[in-house]
């Protein structure tokens, strides 16, 4: 008996080649529209779908393949000699193998001019419903989606006739994830048309990235995904100029990284961070003495970290830079001096460019994190705070140069991990205490990492002073100013205790829990 396939795809990459193979083994073809027209051009004899069917193609070609001579063709199953007399008391022959994919809406809404009308008219109705009926009665019929396995199948069906189970079986498996996948962006696309913020179901769909050695251990397995829909300013997106393959550690870090220096936007900064904390910060009028700030910050910890800056880096930086070891370097841009100086006995240094004009963008995703059994979901801690709002509750009122320190200090500090503390001044970071279980502990920790350089330095806390013996600790140093968000119970003791010892006291009315 002749075996038939039917061929339907809008990515045509390979599909003559593979069509060709199966004419040589004497197959026929069905097909439709565009494959059609191009499989004919290349020689190739086909079906047209109406012949099959008996109907012609209508609706702008939104009807033409939803009909029983095809998905009876489909789905008969071959062990049933019910289903076997039903396809021959109706003229239904049974088609052996698929190869669809589907209408690119993906595509479609990616383009920033597209209209609704135009993503409504990508969605595929037909293509899926073949699939997943191919799909469905795999025991018998090969499904394919994708032209990676065209090869796989070919050798199958050169070697023995037909695929094996397990071939048709990993087939439909895969099938199965592209429409749903397939599915999960439509949905995703509808629930923001009309503004569903808390969708009964949450249907998320990633694309393997890359396979990685391990996890955050060696013991653990562990793969990078990116978004069916991809984030611009995203480590999945960046484009990797030198180095080694990103770890897992090294993706949580350099995301960690670049969250931090999105709120440092206005003038050149760099941020060092290590362990998902940020372990020096530095803000100048030039990159270089950005760099030599956030270097200074904590010469020690930087070591072996990963640095992001916001500006391109020039050749003096890159020379400042490839001096330590550095896991990981992310910007906008490179010079080629810079480029050529940082890659010099640096094979392993991973070098990343970065869209940082994509920055807004990406701080309207949505955070999602897994628990067991469960996902929490979240909107990024990205309010826009005005310092003008803020109250201070003190007797004495902050300098000028103390304003500024507060405020790049009430940056920073939104990204150490709670219980958290971070000393400043106006243009770095001079200690950090970050992830404590109690707070008076985090902040012994950044003053011990800021001693010897307190001269005009301020202190942030991510949350409320809960007693006042934190203020205590922090009279003791010699620091005169404080941001926190204000909210204890207790809060009036501690602004008691910062007016005996003529400290100034900034509340903000936000926290920044990190955990």
């Amino acid at each position: 008996m002749t075996k038939r396939a039917l061929i339907s795809v809008s990515d045509k990459t390979g599909i003559v080649e593979f069509a060709t193979a199966l004419k040589d083994l004497g197959w026929e073809i069905i097909s439709t529209g565009g494959t059609k027209k191009a499989l004919d051009q290349a020689g190739l004899a086909t079906i047209a779908i109406d012949d099959v069917t008996g109907f012609p193609e209508m609706m702008d070609g939104r009807v033409k393949t939803l009909h029983p001579a095809i998905h009876g063709g489909l789905l008969a199953r071959r062990d049933l000699d019910s289903h076997l007399e039903a396809a021959k008391a109706n003229g239904i022959e049974l088609i052996d193998l698929v190869v669809v994919n589907l209408y690119p809406f993906k595509e479609t809404i990616l383009k920033p001019d597209v209209t609704y009308a135009d993503a409504v008219e990508n969605i595929d109705i037909g293509g899926p419903s073949m699939l997943r009926s191919a799909a469905k009665n795999h025991a018998s019929v090969t499904v394919v989606v994708d032209p990676a396995d065209y090869d796989k199948v070919l050798e199958e069906l050169q070697a023995d006739g037909e695929t094996t189970y397990p071939t048709r079986q990993a087939l439909a498996a895969k099938v199965y994830r592209h429409t749903a996948a397939y599915d999960a962006l439509i949905a995703d696309y509808f629930t923001k048309q009309v503004g569903e913020s808390k969708p009964e179901k949450l249907t998320l769909t990633y694309d393997l990235k890359q396979a990685m050695r391990y996890g955050e251990n060696p013991q653990q397995d562990a793969d990078f995904y990116q978004k069916g829909l991809p984030t611009d300013y995203s480590i999945a997106s960046a484009k990797q100029l030198n180095g080694k393959e990103l770890s897992f550690n090294n993706i949580r870090d350099a995301d960690a990284a670049i969250r931090i220096i999105r709120d440092f936007k206005d003038r050149p900064t760099v941020v060092a961070l290590k362990h998902m904390n940020p372990c020096g910060i530095g803000q100048a009028d030039d990159i270089e003495t950005a760099w030599d700030y956030a270097f200074e910050a904590d010469s020690v910890s930087i070591f072996g970290g990963i640095v992001v800056l916001n500006r391109q880096v020039d050749a003096a930086t890159a020379k400042k830079m490839h001096a330590i070891f550095l896991e990981i370097i992310i910007a906008p841009s490179y010079s080629p001096e810079a480029l050529e100086i940082l890659t010099t006995k640096k094979k392993n240094l991973r070098i990343l460019e970065l869209a940082f004009d994509a920055q807004d963008q990406s701080e309207v995703e949505a955070e999602y994190t897994g628990v067991v059994g469960g996902l929490l979901v979240q909107n990024q801690d990205t309010i826009k705070e005005n310092p003008a709002d803020w109250q201070v509750v003190t007797e004495r009122q902050p300098s000028q140069q103390e304003k500024e320190a507060l405020e790049f200090a009430w940056k920073a500090i939104k990204y150490v991990k709670s219980n958290g503390i971070l000393v400043a001044n106006d243009h770095m970071t001079l200690g950090v205490g970050p992830g404590q279980t109690n707070r008076v502990g985090a902040v012994k920790i950044a003053l011990e990492h800021a001693a010897g350089r307190l001269e005009g330095a301020v202190l942030a806390s991510d949350a409320f002073f809960p007693f006042a013996d934190n203020v205590e600790e922090i009279a003791a140093s010699g620091i005169k100013a404080i941001v926190q968000p204000g909210g204890s119970i207790r809060d009036q003791e501690v602004i008691d205790a910062a007016n005996k010892h003529g400290l100034t006291m900034v509340f903000t009315g936000v926290r920044h829990f990190r955990h």
